[in-house]
C-alpha cells in the first residue's frame, strides 16, 4: 500500500483595500482556499487585514506580521498564502520575518497548473510561466529552497532549474518559446486543413469549475462515436489544463470538432495569460464559442464578467459566443428558465436543444 503523502498545513492571508467592495474581496477570499486544498493543502486559518493601501516592503502592516508568526509557530503551518501577487521585496521581506514558506496567488495557480499540465505544449507552457515569475525572484532562491524543501510553491519550474543563473534561465526562456513557435505554426496548418475541408469547430469557455469537462462529456456521450467520457471532470479548480479535441454528429449528415478548454478565474497571472495566450486565442478564434456559466453559483454574475473581459482581451466576437447555464438541476423549477439555454451536463436537461440551436447556428 502506498504511503500516504501527508498535507501541507497553510495560513491564508487577504488585504481588504478600502476602495474594493466587501463582495470582491469575500470571493477573492473564498477562492484562494478553494486553490490552496486544489493545490493539496489543508489550510488552517485565514488572517484579513483592512487597510487604505499595502505595504510596499511587507504587504501587510507590522502588527498583522507579529500576528502571523505568532499563529504560524502556534498552529505549525508550513506555508503561508497570500491573496495577491508579491513584489519579489514584499516576499523576501515575508519570508525573513515569519521564518515559513510564503506563496502568493500567482505561484499557487502556476503550482496547480504544474500538476495537471500533460501534454508536451501544457507542459511548456507552465513551465515558461513558471520561469517568467521566478526570473525575478531569484535573489535568495537557493537558501529558500534549501530550507524549505518541496511542496506547494516550489514545482512548475522544478528544483533544478531554480538554481541555474539568470543566463541560463533566459536561454531556457527563449529555447520554450522557439519551441511553441513550431507548435503554434503546426496547429495554424491543421486550421487551414479544417477550413478547407469545411469543418466547423466549436469552443467550451468560461470560468473555471462552470461545468466545461461535464458538458464536453456529456456532449460526446451522446454524439461521439466512441459514446464515452474523454476527459476527467471533477470539483476541484482547473481541473482541465490541456486542450482537448473530439468529433461530434450533431445530426447525420453533419460533424463539428468540439474543443475543452482551460477555465479563467480572477487575477488570472498574467504569466500564464502570456504562455497560454495562442492556444487562448485558438480556442476563441472558433466557428462558434459557448460560455458555461454555473448558474447555481451565487457569484455567477461577477465570473460572468471575468469570462467576458477575457474574451474581449484575446479578440473573441461577440456574435459567435453562446452563453449556457449549467448546473440549472440544482435550481427551483421557476418560469425564468422557460426558452432559455439551462442545461444539466449531469441529468442531460437540455441537452437536445443544445445541440438542435447549435446545429442552426453553425450551418444556417
Amino acid at each position: 500500500m502506498p504511503e500516504q503523502i501527508s498535507k501541507e498545513k497553510a495560513i491564508l492571508v487577504g488585504v481588504k483595500l478600502k476602495r474594493n467592495n466587501d463582495f470582491d474581496f469575500d470571493s477573492s477570499m473564498q477562492e484562494l482556499r478553494g486553490l490552496a486544498e486544489a493545490a493539496g493543502a489543508e489550510v488552517l486559518a485565514a488572517i484579513v487585514q483592512a487597510k487604505d493601501k499595502v505595504s510596499a516592503s511587507t504587504y501587510i502592516g507590522k502588527g498583522k506580521i507579529e500576528e502571523l508568526l505568532h499563529l504560524s509557530q502556534e498552529l505549525q503551518a508550513d506555508l503561508v498564502i497570500f491573496d495577491s501577487e508579491l513584489s519579489p521585496v514584499q516576499l523576501r521581506n515575508l519570508e525573513e520575518q515569519l521564518e515559513v514558506k510564503i506563496v502568493d496567488r500567482t505561484r499557487l495557480i502556476l503550482d496547480i497548473f504544474s500538476q495537471r499540465a500533460r501534454s508536451r505544449e501544457g507542459l511548456l507552457q507552465v513551465e515558461l510561466a513558471s520561469l517568467e515569475y521566478r526570473l525575478p525572484r531569484l535573489s535568495g532562491i537557493g537558501k529558500e529552497m534549501s530550507r524549505l524543501g518541496a511542496g506547494i510553491g516550489t514545482r512548475g519550474a522544478g528544483e533544478q532549474k531554480l538554481e541555474l543563473d539568470r543566463r541560463r534561465i533566459r536561454r531556457r526562456i527563449t529555447d520554450i518559446k522557439a519551441q511553441m513557435g513550431k507548435m503554434g505554426r503546426t496547429r495554424e496548418l491543421h486550421k487551414k486543413q479544417r477550413n478547407r475541408i469545411g469543418l466547423k469547430v466549436l469552443s467550451l469557455v468560461g470560468y473555471t469549475n462552470a461545468g466545461k469537462s461535464s458538458l464536453f462529456n456529456t456532449l460526446c456521450q451522446m454524439a461521439h462515436k466512441s459514446g464515452t467520457v474523454q476527459v476527467e471532470a471533477d470539483q476541484r479548480l482547473f481541473q482541465t489544463l490541456d486542450t482537448t479535441t473530439r468529433k461530434i454528429r450533431l445530426n447525420p449528415q453533419r460533424e463539428v470538432l468540439i474543443t475543452d478548454t482551460v477555465g479563467f478565474i480572477q487575477n488570472l497571472p498574467h504569466h500564464l495569460v502570456a504562455a497560454f495566450r495562442s492556444t487562448l486565442e485558438e480556442a476563441v478564434e472558433t466557428d462558434l464559442l459557448l460560455h458555461v456559466v454555473d448558474i447555481s453559483d451565487p457569484a455567477y454574475m461577477d465570473k460572468m464578467g471575468v469570462v467576458e473581459k477575457v474574451l474581449e482581451e484575446l479578440g473573441a466576437e461577440k456574435e459567435k459566443i453562446i452563453t449556457v447555464f449549467n448546473k440549472a438541476d440544482l435550481l427551483a423549477a421557476d418560469g425564468t428558465m422557460e426558452g432559455s439555454r439551462y442545461i444539466s451536463a449531469r441529468t442531460g436537461l437540455g441537452i437536445d436543444k443544445l445541440l438542435n440551436e447549435l446545429d442552426t447556428k453553425l450551418f444556417n
